[in-house]
């Protein structure tokens, strides 16, 4: 099956409406500005369509079902009067100059996340464009957009920050945020980052839609009961006329990768999309995206955010898998943050030990079929088969900081030379890195969880829903209101300060280590299932518990990095194993150059040198 949805703009006036409803007994398109009635015809699979004449770019539509209440389209592309208000007829014409974009490899990405609404003051497409340069010069190579889908704001006011939001509350999948700049507003920046050799990835969420101007329920069985999410309702992908459940978001992969030249998309919380068929509805987009990539002749890529720790997800098609192209790897940061920090809250419990960060170097997942105390069970599975390159890690994201109940960024968790520490933790990891937008520089504004509801009862239920969340983890206070307007605010990046002191210094260190990254062989080298018999092949890394010392060891051919990482808050006396060769110094967080203390590491490694590592520092020797 593969039937486009929503209204296409065919030019001359002309535009095609299409709609999957099956139970309703008549279905019409009608237009706002003529309260025209334009019946529509059941075809094939109780989808309803009609091609109609006179209708422009940007005309107002809703659909009338059975000659009764008028809902917007489900699969519409523009809502500029909100989610309650009428669809967008959209012309998606537009004059690209990306026409010899070739894309970025899976292993060459430096992924930089953005929230669009506060990422800039104004909050819009257009003013991420002049920062591009700057991200650029930092080593960045793809920028990943927090789900940009319509959602829920004040209408009253053209103010953009009226509309505040992570965007994992959308209703209308195909729609474009119009506060963020709509259609034409993405299409620029998607250009103009190509321009520039950025690519430009977008998360997307197939597991629930948001609780406001969600009507699509009324067009047909987009849900099913046989599975529960955190959102009620799991998405109906293998019960009773899934298929075109399944035709709807497959439509919508395809169509934010074809119609805005996305290079990839972040499948949300993949864990929580349920489909017990013999093909997993995660296998299928796999699918129609590489026919895609075939058709446009480059890579077009899919990762998914799961926190199951299921190989499953990236392994091929052909041998069971579902043929993601890379997943996130949660136990790399959980492990990371616990040393740093000494949390043993919620997940962090499973937490805190020098060896399991060691084993997430080594083998991506540190629960691989291990007992899980905060789970309660054993958790996870083996992944030593596939390439480091497919899993996505970080030292903090939207989830991890707005998650807490202030909001409190990793800058605030650790000490200056903590943050130099898990950058160079971060950066040099054999796997793909994430950074979340001002961690390069040391950002202090918080990132908290907010939220623009009309419906005064969904408003008193998200604030004590965030009560009752953190009623366990914190003995006094209130997590501040997400209705707010200054509880937004407050999370905008202070941009400027990048520049300046400590932060400037920061930046200059990520800027070394992703230079470091790209120019060393040891590093550059990626395990490949073809040549190799198992992937990481080319890594060892160990840990001693007690000090509190990590490190690894990779290498390609004769080139070799060895990394030794301290999470001591203390210096500590340490001998390396160093494999019998003569190591020379590349960087030391504890150097003056970076704002330490001073390095008491030796320019020059002999084998079994007892060494003395700064408190929280990172060092990397090369041969």
């Amino acid at each position: 099956m593969n039937i486009q949805v929503g209204a296409r703009y065919l030019g001359n006036g002309h535009c095609t409406f299409t709609v999957w409803s099956p139970d309703v007994e008549a279905m019409a398109v009608q237009i706002v500005s003529t309260a025209q009635t334009i019946p529509m015809a059941r075809s094939q699979g109780d989808y309803w369509q009609v091609t109609a004449q006179d209708i422009l770019p940007d005309t107002l539509y809703f659909y009338q079902l059975n000659n009764q209440e008028s809902r917007p389209d489900p699969a519409s592309q523009s809502q500029p009067q909100g989610v309650h208000g009428p669809s967008q007829v959209i012309d998606q014409a537009f004059e690209w100059t990306d026409h010899d974009w070739a894309g970025v490899a899976l292993e060459d990405l430096i992924i930089y996340e953005i929230h669009v609404g506060t990422f800039t003051p104004e909050g819009t497409f257009d003013a991420i464009i002049p920062r591009i340069q700057t991200l650029k010069e930092l080593g960045v190579t793809a920028i990943e957009l927090m789900p940009i889908s319509q959602f829920p704001g004040d209408r009253s006011t053209d103010d953009p920050s009226a509309y505040r939001n992570w965007g994992y509350d959308g209703t209308y999948l195909y729609a474009v945020q119009n506060s963020y700049g709509g259609v034409t507003g993405l299409k620029r920046l998607v250009d103009a980052c190509h321009q520039q050799g950025m690519a430009v990835m977008l998360d997307v969420v197939y597991n629930h839609f948001g609780p406001e101007g969600n009507y699509i329920s009324q067009f047909g069985s987009y849900f099913t009961d046989s599975y529960r999410t955190p959102w009620g309702s799991a998405v109906n992908y293998d019960n009773v006329h899934s298929h075109h459940v399944r035709n709807f978001f497959i439509q919508n992969t395809l169509y934010w990768l074809r119609e805005y030249h996305l290079d990839a998309l972040r499948l949300d919380a993949v864990h929580a999309i349920y489909d017990l068929g013999a093909k997993h509805i995660l296998a299928e987009l796999a699918e129609h995206v590489e026919a895609l990539s075939n058709e446009q002749n480059r890579k077009l890529y899919l990762i998914a955010e799961s926190d199951a720790n299921d190989p499953r997800v990236i392994r091929p098609i052909e041998v069971g898998g579902h043929g993601m192209d890379a997943q996130w790897s949660d136990d790399f940061h959980h492990a990371l943050h616990a040393l740093l920090t000494g949390d043993q809250i919620g997940y962090y419990q499973d937490f805190g030990k020098c060896s399991q960060l060691a084993k997430a170097y080594q083998d991506s997942f540190v629960y691989d079929w291990q007992y899980s105390p905060h789970r309660q069970r054993f958790h996870g599975n083996v992944c030593r088969d596939r390439p480091s390159s497919q899993f996505v890690v970080c030292i903090q994201n939207h989830d991890q900081i707005g998650n807490r109940m202030l909001g409190e960024r990793l800058s605030h968790l650790t000490s200056f030379e903590g943050l130099k520490l898990a950058a160079g933790a971060l950066i040099l990891s054999p796997f793909v890195p994430l950074l979340f937008m001002g961690e390069e520089y040391g950002e202090e504004a918080p990132f908290t969880y907010f939220v623009s509801h009309s419906d005064t009862g969904l408003i008193h239920a998200v604030r004590e829903g965030r009560k009752r969340e953190f009623a366990a983890f914190h003995a006094q206070g209130e997590p501040p209101d997400p209705e707010s307007a200054e509880t937004f605010e407050m999370c905008k990046l202070n941009w400027e300060t990048r520049t300046e002191g400590q932060h400037h210094i920061l930046w200059m260190w990520y800027q070394q280590l992703i230079q470091i990254r790209n120019t060393m062989p040891a590093l550059k080298r990626q395990d490949h299932l073809e040549t190799d018999k198992a992937a990481r092949t080319h890594l060892k890394a160990g840990s001693d518990n007690e000090k509190k010392v990590v490190w690894w060891h990779r290498w390609s051919d004769n080139n070799h990095a060895l990394c030794l990482m301290n999470f001591n808050p203390n210096d500590v006396v340490y001998s390396p194993d160093t494999f019998d060769f003569s190591w020379e110094k590349v960087l030391d967080s504890a150097d003056k150059k970076w704002m330490g203390d001073g390095s008491r590491l030796p320019e020059k490694l002999e084998p079994r040198q007892e060494l003395t590592l700064r408190s929280q520092s990172f060092a990397l020797y090369k041969v």
